[in-house]
Protein backbone atom coordinates (compact mmCIF):
# COMPACT_ATOMS: atom_id res chain seq x y z
CA UNK A 1 0.00 0.00 0.00
CA UNK A 2 1.47 3.19 -0.82
CA UNK A 3 2.31 5.32 2.00
CA UNK A 4 2.07 8.89 0.61
CA UNK A 5 0.42 11.12 2.99
CA UNK A 6 3.96 13.22 2.97
CA UNK A 7 2.41 14.73 0.21
CA UNK A 8 0.56 17.32 1.87
CA UNK A 9 3.38 17.76 3.82
CA UNK A 10 5.32 18.87 0.51
CA UNK A 11 1.81 21.45 -0.23
CA UNK A 12 2.24 23.12 3.14
CA UNK A 13 6.38 23.28 3.39
CA UNK A 14 6.72 24.81 -0.28
CA UNK A 15 3.50 27.22 -0.15
CA UNK A 16 2.30 25.67 -3.17
CA UNK A 17 -1.66 25.30 -1.43
CA UNK A 18 -2.41 26.07 2.17
CA UNK A 19 -5.88 24.57 1.97
CA UNK A 20 -4.99 21.05 2.58
CA UNK A 21 -4.51 20.52 5.67
CA UNK A 22 -2.53 16.76 6.83
CA UNK A 23 0.15 15.50 9.15
CA UNK A 24 3.60 16.85 8.64
CA UNK A 25 5.88 14.07 9.20
CA UNK A 26 3.05 11.07 10.02
CA UNK A 27 3.47 7.82 7.48
CA UNK A 28 -0.30 6.75 6.66
CA UNK A 29 -2.13 4.03 5.83
CA UNK A 30 -4.25 4.54 2.00
CA UNK A 31 -6.46 2.71 1.00
CA UNK A 32 -8.68 1.60 -2.00
CA UNK A 33 -11.78 2.08 -2.26
CA UNK A 34 -14.15 -0.28 -0.65
CA UNK A 35 -16.66 0.07 -3.96
CA UNK A 36 -14.55 -0.86 -6.83
CA UNK A 37 -15.99 0.23 -10.18
CA UNK A 38 -15.26 -1.56 -13.20
CA UNK A 39 -11.91 0.00 -14.52
CA UNK A 40 -11.27 -3.19 -17.06
CA UNK A 41 -11.40 -0.36 -20.15
CA UNK A 42 -10.32 3.01 -18.83
CA UNK A 43 -7.95 4.84 -21.03
CA UNK A 44 -4.68 6.12 -20.77
CA UNK A 45 -4.15 9.80 -20.58
CA UNK A 46 -3.40 11.37 -23.87
CA UNK A 47 -0.43 13.79 -23.99
CA UNK A 48 -1.20 17.27 -25.24
CA UNK A 49 0.54 20.77 -25.22
CA UNK A 50 -0.25 22.58 -21.60
CA UNK A 51 2.29 24.98 -20.20
CA UNK A 52 4.08 24.64 -16.91
CA UNK A 53 1.58 24.87 -13.60
CA UNK A 54 1.42 28.28 -11.65
CA UNK A 55 1.95 25.85 -8.32
CA UNK A 56 4.29 22.89 -7.44
CA UNK A 57 7.22 23.77 -10.09
CA UNK A 58 9.92 25.63 -7.65
CA UNK A 59 13.59 25.29 -8.59
CA UNK A 60 14.23 24.02 -5.00
CA UNK A 61 11.82 22.76 -2.11
CA UNK A 62 12.59 20.69 1.38
CA UNK A 63 10.98 17.90 2.70
CA UNK A 64 11.36 16.10 5.87
CA UNK A 65 14.58 17.64 5.92
CA UNK A 66 15.93 16.49 2.32
CA UNK A 67 16.14 19.24 -0.66
CA UNK A 68 14.53 18.89 -4.26
CA UNK A 69 15.27 19.95 -7.22
CA UNK A 70 12.91 20.09 -9.83
CA UNK A 71 13.80 19.65 -13.65
CA UNK A 72 13.90 22.54 -15.85
CA UNK A 73 13.16 20.06 -18.83
CA UNK A 74 11.61 16.58 -18.47
CA UNK A 75 13.61 15.86 -22.18
CA UNK A 76 14.80 12.40 -22.56
CA UNK A 77 13.85 11.55 -19.13
CA UNK A 78 13.97 7.39 -18.17
CA UNK A 79 14.57 5.96 -15.15
CA UNK A 80 13.58 2.82 -13.38
CA UNK A 81 12.54 1.89 -10.02
CA UNK A 82 9.86 0.95 -7.75
CA UNK A 83 6.31 2.67 -7.83
CA UNK A 84 3.65 2.67 -5.27
CA UNK A 85 0.33 4.11 -5.32
CA UNK A 86 -2.34 6.29 -4.03
CA UNK A 87 -6.52 6.33 -3.01
CA UNK A 88 -9.01 7.00 -1.01
CA UNK A 89 -7.09 9.34 1.50
CA UNK A 90 -6.27 12.19 -1.14
CA UNK A 91 -9.12 11.54 -3.59
CA UNK A 92 -10.87 14.88 -4.12
CA UNK A 93 -8.49 16.83 -2.36
CA UNK A 94 -5.53 19.35 -4.33
CA UNK A 95 -2.77 18.11 -6.01
CA UNK A 96 0.37 20.07 -5.78
CA UNK A 97 -0.40 21.52 -9.08
CA UNK A 98 -3.30 23.16 -7.76
CA UNK A 99 -5.51 20.38 -9.81
CA UNK A 100 -8.32 17.81 -8.42
CA UNK A 101 -6.76 14.47 -7.24
CA UNK A 102 -9.23 11.99 -8.94
CA UNK A 103 -8.43 8.30 -8.38
CA UNK A 104 -10.39 6.91 -11.18
CA UNK A 105 -8.41 9.19 -13.29
CA UNK A 106 -4.72 7.97 -14.87
CA UNK A 107 -2.51 10.64 -13.06
CA UNK A 108 0.49 10.30 -10.85
CA UNK A 109 3.02 12.41 -8.55
CA UNK A 110 6.70 12.46 -9.17
CA UNK A 111 9.63 14.49 -6.92
CA UNK A 112 11.15 16.42 -9.74
CA UNK A 113 9.53 16.47 -13.28
CA UNK A 114 7.92 19.39 -14.51
CA UNK A 115 4.22 20.20 -13.96
CA UNK A 116 2.39 18.76 -15.77
CA UNK A 117 4.89 15.97 -17.99
CA UNK A 118 3.40 12.85 -19.08
CA UNK A 119 4.88 9.63 -19.02
CA UNK A 120 4.74 6.38 -20.11
CA UNK A 121 4.93 3.27 -17.49
CA UNK A 122 6.27 0.05 -17.58
CA UNK A 123 5.79 -3.15 -15.11
CA UNK A 124 8.96 -4.89 -15.26
CA UNK A 125 7.41 -7.51 -13.96
CA UNK A 126 4.22 -7.84 -16.44
CA UNK A 127 4.74 -6.00 -19.26
CA UNK A 128 1.77 -3.94 -18.84
CA UNK A 129 1.79 -0.05 -19.89
CA UNK A 130 0.17 2.99 -18.64
CA UNK A 131 0.13 6.53 -19.94
CA UNK A 132 -0.37 9.22 -17.18
CA UNK A 133 -0.19 12.65 -16.64
CA UNK A 134 2.05 13.83 -13.02
CA UNK A 135 0.01 16.73 -12.00
CA UNK A 136 1.10 16.17 -8.10
CA UNK A 137 4.42 15.57 -5.71
CA UNK A 138 5.61 12.71 -4.08
CA UNK A 139 6.24 10.11 -3.45
CA UNK A 140 8.18 11.06 -0.27
CA UNK A 141 9.16 7.54 0.86
CA UNK A 142 12.31 6.42 0.22
CA UNK A 143 13.23 4.13 -2.73
CA UNK A 144 10.16 5.26 -4.38
CA UNK A 145 10.23 6.94 -8.32
CA UNK A 146 6.72 7.19 -8.78
CA UNK A 147 3.07 7.38 -6.79
CA UNK A 148 0.34 6.39 -9.48
CA UNK A 149 -3.09 6.88 -8.63
CA UNK A 150 -5.52 4.25 -7.95
CA UNK A 151 -6.42 3.41 -11.63
CA UNK A 152 -3.57 3.69 -12.82
CA UNK A 153 -1.79 1.05 -10.69
CA UNK A 154 -5.06 -1.21 -11.26
CA UNK A 155 -4.11 -0.89 -14.62
CA UNK A 156 -0.11 -1.70 -14.48
CA UNK A 157 -1.33 -5.04 -12.43
CA UNK A 158 0.05 -3.63 -8.71
CA UNK A 159 -2.76 -2.46 -6.32
CA UNK A 160 -2.47 -6.37 -4.35
CA UNK A 161 1.34 -6.13 -3.97
CA UNK A 162 1.28 -2.43 -3.19
CA UNK A 163 4.22 -1.73 -5.72
CA UNK A 164 5.52 -2.68 -8.47
CA UNK A 165 9.16 -2.25 -10.38
CA UNK A 166 8.42 -0.05 -13.20
CA UNK A 167 10.29 1.86 -15.80
CA UNK A 168 9.03 5.54 -16.34
CA UNK A 169 9.70 7.38 -19.74
CA UNK A 170 8.43 10.91 -20.30
CA UNK A 171 6.52 11.48 -23.39
CA UNK A 172 6.23 15.12 -23.12
CA UNK A 173 7.89 18.40 -21.79
CA UNK A 174 5.69 21.25 -20.46
CA UNK A 175 5.22 24.01 -22.97
CA UNK A 176 6.53 22.49 -25.90
CA UNK A 177 4.17 20.72 -28.57
CA UNK A 178 6.38 18.34 -29.23
CA UNK A 179 5.03 14.84 -28.03
CA UNK A 180 8.04 11.61 -27.61
CA UNK A 181 6.31 8.72 -30.27
CA UNK A 182 5.22 6.14 -28.21
CA UNK A 183 7.50 3.17 -28.39
CA UNK A 184 6.62 -0.37 -29.90
CA UNK A 185 7.50 -3.42 -27.63
CA UNK A 186 8.75 -4.60 -30.88
CA UNK A 187 11.08 -1.60 -31.49
CA UNK A 188 14.84 -2.11 -31.01
CA UNK A 189 14.99 0.80 -28.63
CA UNK A 190 12.94 -0.82 -26.15
CA UNK A 191 14.74 -4.21 -25.95
CA UNK A 192 17.78 -2.08 -25.96
CA UNK A 193 17.12 -0.42 -22.95
CA UNK A 194 14.33 -3.02 -21.05
CA UNK A 195 15.63 -6.45 -20.45
CA UNK A 196 12.95 -9.53 -20.69
CA UNK A 197 10.49 -8.80 -17.51
CA UNK A 198 12.68 -12.44 -16.22
CA UNK A 199 15.57 -10.25 -15.81
CA UNK A 200 14.64 -7.43 -14.25
CA UNK A 201 16.14 -7.43 -10.90
CA UNK A 202 16.78 -5.10 -7.56
CA UNK A 203 20.23 -4.78 -6.39
CA UNK A 204 20.86 -2.10 -3.14
CA UNK A 205 23.62 0.54 -4.48
CA UNK A 206 25.71 1.59 -1.64
CA UNK A 207 27.45 3.65 -3.55
CA UNK A 208 29.69 4.45 -6.77
CA UNK A 209 33.27 5.12 -5.74
CA UNK A 210 35.95 6.74 -7.80
CA UNK A 211 38.88 4.62 -6.03
CA UNK A 212 38.32 0.74 -6.38
CA UNK A 213 40.68 -0.13 -3.49
CA UNK A 214 37.98 2.11 -1.65
CA UNK A 215 35.17 -0.03 -3.47
CA UNK A 216 36.75 -3.13 -2.20
CA UNK A 217 37.12 -1.69 1.50
CA UNK A 218 33.27 -0.91 1.75
CA UNK A 219 32.72 -4.14 0.32
CA UNK A 220 35.07 -6.27 2.96
CA UNK A 221 33.43 -4.20 5.94
CA UNK A 222 29.84 -4.60 4.70
CA UNK A 223 30.41 -8.35 4.59
CA UNK A 224 30.76 -8.54 8.14
CA UNK A 225 27.42 -6.44 8.47
CA UNK A 226 24.79 -7.98 6.12
CA UNK A 227 23.69 -11.03 4.26
CA UNK A 228 23.91 -11.39 0.46
CA UNK A 229 25.95 -10.88 -2.72
CA UNK A 230 28.25 -8.29 -2.46
CA UNK A 231 29.64 -7.15 -6.26
CA UNK A 232 31.79 -4.24 -7.15
CA UNK A 233 30.71 -3.44 -10.97
CA UNK A 234 32.78 -0.81 -12.68
CA UNK A 235 31.75 1.79 -15.45
CA UNK A 236 32.23 5.22 -17.31
CA UNK A 237 30.65 8.67 -16.35
CA UNK A 238 31.34 11.60 -17.42
CA UNK A 239 33.83 11.92 -13.93
CA UNK A 240 35.87 8.82 -15.02
CA UNK A 241 35.42 5.26 -13.89
CA UNK A 242 33.26 4.85 -11.21
CA UNK A 243 33.02 1.69 -9.01
CA UNK A 244 29.85 0.55 -8.34
CA UNK A 245 29.10 -1.65 -4.82
CA UNK A 246 26.17 -3.43 -4.54
CA UNK A 247 24.23 -5.71 -2.80
CA UNK A 248 21.66 -8.30 -4.39
CA UNK A 249 19.87 -9.63 -6.28
CA UNK A 250 17.41 -8.22 -3.89
CA UNK A 251 13.90 -11.18 -3.55
CA UNK A 252 11.47 -8.02 -2.31
CA UNK A 253 10.58 -4.30 -1.97
CA UNK A 254 10.46 -4.88 1.84
CA UNK A 255 13.75 -6.91 1.80
CA UNK A 256 15.12 -3.75 -0.09
CA UNK A 257 13.40 -0.88 2.60
CA UNK A 258 15.01 -3.16 5.44
CA UNK A 259 18.44 -3.19 4.18
CA UNK A 260 18.16 0.47 3.12
CA UNK A 261 17.28 0.94 6.87
CA UNK A 262 20.01 -0.83 8.05
CA UNK A 263 22.66 0.23 5.96
CA UNK A 264 21.56 4.10 6.82
CA UNK A 265 22.11 3.21 10.50
CA UNK A 266 25.42 1.75 9.62
CA UNK A 267 26.65 5.31 7.87
CA UNK A 268 25.48 4.69 4.69
CA UNK A 269 22.52 7.04 4.33
CA UNK A 270 22.52 7.32 0.17
CA UNK A 271 22.42 3.86 -0.59
CA UNK A 272 18.92 3.26 -2.80
CA UNK A 273 17.66 0.38 -4.75
CA UNK A 274 18.27 0.17 -8.57
CA UNK A 275 16.46 -1.81 -11.26
CA UNK A 276 18.86 -3.59 -13.98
Amino acid sequence: MSLSSHRLALLLLIGFLTSCGGKVGVLEQDSAPTRVPDLSNIPDAVPKNEPLSKYGNPRQYKVLGKNYYTLSSAEGYREKGIASWYGTKFHGRRTSSGEIYDMYKMTAAHKTLPLPTYVEVTNLENGKKAIVKVNDRGPFHENRVIDLSYSAATKLGIIAKGTGLVEVRALTTPGKATVAPIIKEAAPKVTASVKPLSSAEMFLQVGAFSSLSRAEQIKRKLQHEVTGVISITPFKSSQGTLYRVRIGPISSVEQGDSLATKLANLGYPNSHIVID
